[in-house]
């Protein structure tokens, strides 16, 4: 079975304070699209190291979502990207659409 999204991540920093919860969703769903786009960018302009620091950053978002296994790919990715290597791009990205998704039907 695939890794889920999930907000246990964000509920156990927040200790419960829906505030801060929500604060927290409201950054993610704003910076999420906005570091997808980047990345982007940067592999369709083949600037891989550029795109790379685009996933260091992703890696942020994935972990906060609970993707254990998702980040540990982005690491790989990352490391490969930056040797201009784009064999784990299509799971990458997988995993980012995934996160959108998720992100999208978020209140």
């Amino acid at each position: 079975m695939k890794e889920q999204p999930n907000l246990s991540t964000i509920k156990e920093l927040s200790g419960g304070d829906l505030p801060f919860e929500n604060k927290l969703i409201g950054v993610l769903k704003k910076e999420l699209p906005q570091e997808i786009a980047q990345y982007k960018k940067h592999l369709a302009e083949k600037k891989y190291q550029l795109a790379a620091n685009d996933v260091h950053k992703l890696k942020h978002k994935i972990s906060i979502l609970g993707l254990e296994l998702s980040y540990q790919l982005a690491t790989d990715y990352e490391e490969d990207l930056r040797e201009e290597n784009l064999s784990k791009k299509k799971d990458f990205e997988n995993v980012l659409q995934v996160m959108s998704n998720y992100t999208k039907e978020l209140n």
